[in-house]
């Protein structure tokens, strides 16, 4: 019987070392006996063979070469070895790359290129940031982050984790020596590698430029997969320009600017033969690093996926730069360097090795073991100088072999580097560093990346710029840019259109609307001149010819979609390499007339001028194709001229779709060319249909807007070499297929603007006009406006506030409510967020303010808040950004906190276009985005920016009267302060171990005490203040008699002051007594926890010491921590009582207003949920019923309504003040808070009387405020709660139990420790404490006796005070605040006034705190001798067991310090617990620490640090004392709004000295 040969074979899995075959079943076998064979081979190979059992059709055939052709037989043999006729198969398979590439995804794009625009889409991805699940989505989250400039780019991995629950161990430990146990990582050099191959040359040039931008290192010669070839990278680099300062520039604080492909530097390389132990590419990174600034520049085996094996990256060259930043003690090479490391075997890339000898000044050669293959090195080129770098540790090392090398190339020991064994990591990176520092100051040879591609093609390497396309768009670049002398010049002849004459027709279109200059002239005839000026404008446009540049540039732009994309970008290059070294020129010539003692001011000018002028780019030549067509739109529609520039704009749109930018307003001419933009966006919307949503940003000049809006969205707006942006440019960022539908649109324009605020338009008139312009044109096209504010630049911030909300107030007008978000840049601390709540809180009351004063200036009063004309949440809205750069450039990468923040930030916006989907804003067409461009153009054009005594005798007695009793009221209050300070303490100390004696006292008894004492210290005070009244009448100077008729008012005022002070002090008692009667049980837990743990770790000693085995500290720790986990399981941890403060609020709210009628009660019992209460704002209803009343609101406004909702504003404001402050004091709850904001309520209501609310009115408004308290103080209580959790505050002091516990069972001596521990966990927090709140009052004392005192002595010297600053200031807003925000206007003066007095360098703040520091030092010293002294007391008369215990001699420091000093417990208890010191070395220990931290404060204090911050950190706000003291009564002059100066706040008559102008009160 013949046999049956396997049926049809096919290859169902290819892969580059493995095929899988599959045939069908040899036919009629059935019950014989037979194998199949498979014999296979490919050409240079012999054949191999594989048996397959009859059972199986399928068999893995692996060990194969990549990218060969193989055949396979497969046959049926009969067990006599007859065979069947051979079935036949032909497969290749895959090469390394294409395998590589496919398992990524990017198969397609080995062809058909990834380009920018692809990436750079919106997806759904934008919006999460999940773990990679698959290899084929590495790429894409690779060129997101990398897009984003995101220093973790190279860290990105697969994330999938393989299923271990169902595996037997034997399994699991199988798969650790499985080859396939890393099938889903790849190596970062071949993810980088594979994406670059599968990248058009604009992705990566601007993957380069990032990659540069994150301090990476880049490709320079790029391998082609597995294959021997590779390519020198040099138009990807073009975009890469550096700044850096070199020590041997004449000019220290000069710099040199320029592209890195063109600048000559020395090349060092660093190459491997053979196997080497030492990681090249890490040593390198130590190298190029600082120590307090290491970065890994260069990929090495322990980052993340930097172990798993190489798959097509070896042989590739990458380059690094190493640039100086001027300062000797940062750099590390005082001359710039650039460093090229080849990665592999430089055996098997020969090419790649010889490219590097011939360009480099010096080759580093890794190497251990120099057997057979040293002699490679001998294609080493003579002028590179060859070092040597082994370790003489590695087992291949032979010295013998050695000795053979070195003496073959006659090296000296200069030209060799050993780690050797006594040389640590540190050692041997310096002595890396000192041959390439010593090459760097010999005249040794230096090379442009541009240069090397002459030596690439003399080794056959490719360059990436001999791509034709490239070459044809370098030469049309060329061609334009080949003949330019003098920039200026050169605009003016070969630009005409867009120069002087435009200038003017802009300045034309603006005055035909405005008609400014009008005068008496006849309107009409006055158009009509100017329509005739414009025609002769246009008239001499049309008169030049288009230049030849021109035309070349028009051509260009007429080619291939490719073509004009690589003319453009050789283009721009040209043109900024250009403009960089003219102005770099320019910068040296004017530094030396500046320099120049005889300084020619006119050639100052002119080269100021020349500096603005300087800047060429593609936006230019741009504008200028815009002016073209311009101009020939004011021709007959027949006109030849006009016909041949109706293809313009079609080629300006295609360039917007290749993600070009378009310049929207001309920023020198401060104008839209509108008809050339209409035409452009027409045809956009021919071409694509999309539907488009727009961001925009606004900001001061250089405060990184561009920069944020690169990071955001990937791209990189044109801004010339040598400037900001000017005008305004928009782009368009496509969004992905999948994702319009959730999105809601087709694409995002983004538009970039030019810094409000201009240094350089600050000279001209109408600068303010200027930016109002802009800002009213970019916030009205957009939907989401981004306001950027730079920490810096805040000050100016506020001006630009005020034209922001200016443009949102017109777009209200015009029914637009765009969203507003603000970004606070360089804010680098975590939790800005949280700790800018009062700014962010100031901001909206600025803002509020702003938008009231910009309705008041353009007669829309019905605005009273910001969120009234845009869509704003001071919690949502509000980006805190750290800054750029982590670190010191040029060295410097992107800061990781910027990318993720701006990531973050770019979510958010993300985010509100898919909420925008579903509001009122629809996106925009192309068509309408024209019309409202053209609409809003045309209302800017039309816009007009806004922007009594009876004489001097009794006038001076009442002054002077008002001085002294100002004197007695803050004696009066500063010595209540200082009794309350006591107070509080003793209240804080009650129970613990600094107050033993109080045992048998209890808290009522405490609390009744203090009270009595709170009653008698106030009277002893009251009746000082009134003796001193009664004296000063008394007194025969100071004409006292002709202030008699106040003297009753005073008298009151002084009761007045007592009343407050003692409700005030009384309630701050009664809730500081009751909530440290809340935490005496806590502490009682907390307590028996310390003794239990403290047993049990005792009682683990002796274990440990009777087990007499030698423990490590491993094993001690191990072992204590079973233990702690097993104690804390056994304790108890039951903490605070969770209060209902929502319900006590209702109740005392309930019990204000039980003595309102029957309706008030039945809004109470309807509150329902009192937290949802307050949310919206409360907006006061019009009260007018009657016929009249109505009409005379329609004439002239509700005005009580006004008024009413103003009080209502303020009340509102101050009580969440209050809270605010309550909070920020991180306590518990008590009832007293809110019968103090209900008080403040009252208060308010009962000053404004006269607006006759009604107690319904007054309910509401009670329950919107206490609705809002609710919600705050009742997560504050659970904060407090939280915070003191007994297994938390257990938990922190793990770590000190863990240290004593080792500490004992070594026998340790604890003295030095324990005084540590107590002396900066106990004793530093307390001093800090006592100091911070001793720190008021004599602020308000310097501020009353120092330079400016004479401004706080008197109600009238303040005013006269701020009214003179007023007007040296000549700052009208400032004016408008004072009169219209008083109080607010009063407390930000007095607190600037506050910030500019103790910001001097006088150190008076810095005094203070010393002062304070220096006295708590001395009693904590006294402490310690004392206790010292009871040592010694109780060692007469007890034992020395007893009487040397430390615990006793702690304590009654402690106890010296009661009155002082507030120590925390925990932190006590954690020193006490487990300590066995000896008091007499520990007191030694002791001080010297407290000398320590003496220092350690006095240092703090020195730095002075920010002074708002400390200002508003004070527990007693010195800022607000001074405000009541001047503010008075508050009540201003209804008609001119002048305050009441009259002294105290009792007085029954309201004065001041003048009156303004009747009207000014509105």
């Amino acid at each position: 019987m013949e046999p049956s040969g396997p049926g049809r074979v096919k290859a169902t899995d290819v892969r580059s070392r493995s095929v899988t075959l599959c045939w069908e079943r040899p036919v009629s076998m059935e019950g014989v006996s037979y194998m199949i064979h498979i014999i296979y081979s490919c050409e240079g190979e012999e054949p191999r063979s594989e048996i397959s059992s009859p059972e199986t059709t399928t068999a893995v055939l692996s060990d194969l070469r990549p990218g060969m052709e193989y055949t396979f037989n497969i046959t049926t043999v009969f067990p006599n070895n007859s065979c069947s006729r051979a079935s036949t198969a032909r497969v290749r398979t895959k090469t390394i790359l294409d395998e590589l590439v496919c398992e990524l995804g990017l198969e397609q794009h080995l062809k058909n290129k990834l380009t920018l625009s692809t990436v750079l889409e919106i997806d759904g991805e934008t919006l999460t940031d999940e773990s990679i699940q698959s290899l084929k989505s590495l790429p894409w989250c690779f060129l997101k982050r990398l897009m984003m400039v995101n220093v973790t780019t190279r860290s990105v991995r697969c994330t999938a984790k393989p299923d271990t629950a169902s595996q037997s161990m034997d399994r699991f430990l199988d798969t650790l020596d499985s080859p396939q146990g890393n099938s889903n990582k790849v190596n970062p050099l071949d993810l980088l590698t594979a994406v670059f191959l599968c990248s058009d040359g604009f992705l990566q040039q601007e993957m380069v430029l990032k990659m540069s931008m994150c301090q990476f290192s880049v490709p320079l010669l790029l391998p082609k997969g597995d294959a021997q070839q590779c390519t020198l990278v040099l138009w990807a680099m073009r975009d890469i320009v550096k700044r850096f300062r070199p020590h041997s520039l004449a000019d220290p604080r000069g710099f040199v600017e320029g592209s890195i492909v063109l600048t000559d530097l020395p090349l060092v390389s660093f190459v491997r033969l053979g196997s080497s132990s030492l990681s090249k590419s890490q040593i390198l990174n130590q190298v190029l690093s600082n120590p307090q600034q290491y970065h890994d520049t260069f990929i090495h085996r322990n980052m993340v996926c930097g172990d798993t094996p190489r798959m097509i990256s070896n042989g590739l060259v990458e380059i690094s730069w190493y640039l100086p930043c001027g300062n000797r003690n940062i750099d590390i090479f005082s001359e710039p360097v650039a460093i090229a490391n080849l990665r592999g075997d430089l055996s098997d890339f020969q090419t790649q090795y010889s490219f590097l000898c011939r360009t480099s000044a010096a080759v580093f050669v890794f190497c251990d073991d120099f057997g057979t293959e040293c002699n490679l090195l001998g294609s080493l080129h003579s002028q590179a100088r060859l070092i040597l770098v082994s370790n003489s540790q590695s087992r291949s090392f032979n010295k013998d072999d050695f000795r053979r090398c070195v003496s073959e190339f006659q090296l000296q020991p200069s030209n060799v580097i050993m780690k050797g064994p006594q040389i640590n990591d540190s050692e041997f990176v310096s002595k890396l560093r000192l041959p390439i520092g010593d090459l760097l100051k010999g005249n040794l040879s230096k090379i442009s990346v541009e240069q090397m591609s002459v030596v690439a093609h003399e080794f056959g390497i490719p360059v990436d710029e001999d791509y034709v396309s490239c070459q044809r768009g370098r030469q049309m670049a060329d061609a334009i840019t080949a003949r330019i002398p003098e920039i200026p010049e050169y605009k003016e002849k070969v630009l005409p259109l867009q120069g002087t004459t435009w200038k003017q027709l802009a300045k034309l279109e603006k005055e035909e609307c405005r008609l400014k200059n009008a005068k008496e002239k006849n309107i009409e005839m006055y158009k009509s001149e100017l329509s005739e000026q414009k025609q002769k404008l246009r008239e001499q446009q049309r008169a030049h010819s288009i230049s030849e540049p021109m035309s070349c540039f028009i051509s260009a732009m007429s080619g291939t979609t490719e073509e004009r994309a690589y003319f453009l970008k050789w283009l721009r290059i040209n043109l900024d390499n250009l403009s960089r070294k003219k102005l770099s020129s320019l910068r040296e010539k004017y530094k030396e007339e500046c320099q120049n003692s005889f300084e020619n001011k006119e050639r100052i000018a002119e080269l100021d001028q020349q500096m603005s002028s300087c800047s060429l780019g593609v936006e230019h030549f741009l504008r200028e194709m815009g002016q073209l067509y311009e101009s020939a739109c004011s021709l007959p529609e027949g006109h030849t001229s006009r016909r041949q520039m109706q293809r313009l704009p079609k080629l300006c749109a295609e360039l917007l779709l290749m993600g070009v930018p378009l310049e929207l307003v001309d920023g020198d001419a401060s104008n839209i060319p509108l008809q050339w933009v209409t035409q452009v966006l027409k045809e956009l919307h021919h071409l694509t249909q999309y539907k488009i949503r727009v961001v925009t940003v606004l900001g001061v000049q250089s405060t990184g807007k561009s920069t944020l809006l690169n990071t955001m969205f990937g791209v990189q707006f044109a801004v010339s070499s040598g400037r900001c942006t000017r005008g305004a440019f928009m782009l368009l960022i496509r969004v992905k297929e999948d994702f319009k539908r959730e999105l809601g649109c087709d694409c995002i324009m983004v538009i970039d603007t030019e810094g409000l605020k201009s240094p350089e338009l600050a000279q001209l008139d109408d600068s303010y006009e200027h930016d109002n312009e802009l800002a009213t044109l970019v916030v009205g096209l957009s939907d989401i406006t981004v306001i950027n504010i730079a920490m810096e630049n805040s000050t100016e911030m506020k001006d630009i506030l005020q034209i922001v909300v200016h443009a949102f107030l017109r777009m209200k007008e015009v029914g637009r409510k765009p969203c507003c978000q603000f970004v606070h840049q360089n804010v680098p601390d975590i939790s800005a967020h949280d700790k800018n709540l009062r700014d962010r809180k100031l901001l909206l009351e600025q803002l509020n303010e702003m938008t009231q004063a910009a309705a008041k200036m353009e007669k829309r009063g019905n605005n009273r808040k910001c969120t009234d004309v845009m869509v704003y949440d001071p919690e949502k809205n509000n980006w805190y950004i750290p800054g750029l750069w982590h670190g010191t450039p040029p060295m410097a990468p992107v800061s990781a906190g910027y990318s993720e923040s701006v990531n973050l930030f770019k979510r958010s916006v993300i985010e509100m276009f898919k909420e925008h989907k579903s509001m009122k804003n629809p996106p925009h067409t192309f068509n309408e985005f024209i019309e409202w461009t053209r609409s809003l153009w045309e209302a800017v054009k039309y816009e007009n920016f806004i922007f009594s005594f009876r004489n001097s005798l009794v006038a001076d007695a009442y002054t002077k009267l008002c001085t002294e009793f100002n004197k007695w009221e803050w004696a009066f209050k500063k010595n209540m302060y200082s009794w309350l300070m006591q107070a509080e303490t003793k209240v804080s100390n009650f129970g613990t171990v600094a107050v033993q004696s109080q045992t048998s006292f209890n808290v009522a008894d405490l609390l009744s005490k203090l009270k009595s004492e709170t009653t008698l210290e106030l009277a002893k005070g009251e009746k000082l203040m009134l003796d001193k009244l009664t004296e000063y009448y008394k007194r025969q100077e100071g004409h006292a008699h002709l202030v008699e008729k106040y003297k009753e008012d005073f008298v009151n005022s002084a009761k007045s002051v007592r009343r407050e002070t003692e409700n005030s002090v009384k309630n701050k008692i009664e809730a500081a007594v009751e909530i440290r009667k809340g935490m005496f049980r806590l502490e009682g837990i907390k307590k028996n926890h310390t003794i239990t743990m403290e047993q049990k770790v005792l009682k683990l000693i002796e274990r440990c010491r009777e087990s007499k085995i030698p423990l490590s500290d491993q094993q001690l720790e191990d072992e204590f921590g079973k233990m702690w986990d097993e104690t804390v399981n056994e304790l108890c941890f039951s903490g605070l009582d969770r209060r209902d403060i929502v319900q006590d609020i209702y109740l005392q709210l309930s019990a204000n207003l039980g003595r309102e009628g029957g309706q008030v009660h039945e809004m109470v019992s309807n509150v329902g949920n009192l937290l949802e209460c307050g949310k919206e704002p409360f907006k006061v209803k019009s009260k007018a019923k009657e016929f009249y009343k109505k009409v005379l609101k329609k004439l002239f406004g509700d005005e009580v309504k006004v008024k009413t909702q103003e009080m209502v504003d303020y009340i509102i404001e101050h009580c969440r003040q209050f809270v605010d402050e309550k909070v920020r004091a991180r306590s518990d709850y008590h009832n007293t808070y809110i019968i103090d904001l209900l008080h403040i309520v009252d208060e308010i209501l009962e000053r404004h009387r006269n607006l006759e609310t009604s107690a319904h009115f007054e309910a509401s408004l009670k329950i919107h405020i206490c609705g809002h308290a609710a919600r705050e103080f009742h997560q504050m209580h659970l904060d407090f709660i939280r915070a003191n959790d007994p297994r938390q505050c257990l938990e922190q002091f793990k770590g000190q139990y863990c240290a004593d516990f080792k500490d004992l069972f070594y026998e340790r001596d604890q003295c030095q420790k324990k005084a540590e521990e107590f002396t900066f966990n106990c004793l530093a927090p307390a001093v800090r404490e006592y100091v911070t709140k001793s720190l008021g009052p004599d602020l308000v004392d310097e501020m009353l006796t120092g330079k400016k005192a004479i401004d706080f002595s008197t109600r009238s010297f303040f005013q006269f005070s701020i009214l003179k600053q007023l007007l040296t200031d000549d700052n009208f807003k400032n004016f408008v605040k004072y009169v219209g925000h008083y109080e607010a206007f009063v407390q930000d003066w007095i607190f600037e006034q506050m910030v500019q007095q103790f910001s001097k360098g006088d150190g008076g703040l810095r005094n203070m705190e010393n002062k304070h520091l220096k006295v708590m030092i001395k009693r904590i010293k006294e402490a310690v001798v004392n206790a010292q002294a009871k040592v010694s007391e109780r060692a007469a008369g007890e034992g020395e067991v007893k009487v040397r215990c430390i615990q006793l001699f702690i304590q009654d420091i402690c106890s010296n310090l009661r009155k002082e000093l507030i120590i925390h417990k925990d932190a006590l208890e954690a020193v006490l617990a487990l300590n066995t010191a000896k008091p007499e070395e520990f007191s030694g220990c002791l001080m010297l620490f407290v000398d320590e931290m003496e220092e350690s404060f006095t240092a703090e204090f020195h730095t002075g640090g920010d002074v708002r911050a400390k200002l508003d950190m004070l527990p007693f706000k010195p800022q607000k004392e001074l405000f009541n003291r001047v503010f008075g009564c508050g009540r201003q002059c209804p008609f001119c709004k002048a305050p009441c100066e009259a002294g105290g706040k009792s007085h029954t008559e309201h004065v001041t000295s003048i009156h303004r102008p009747q009207g000014i009160g509105g």
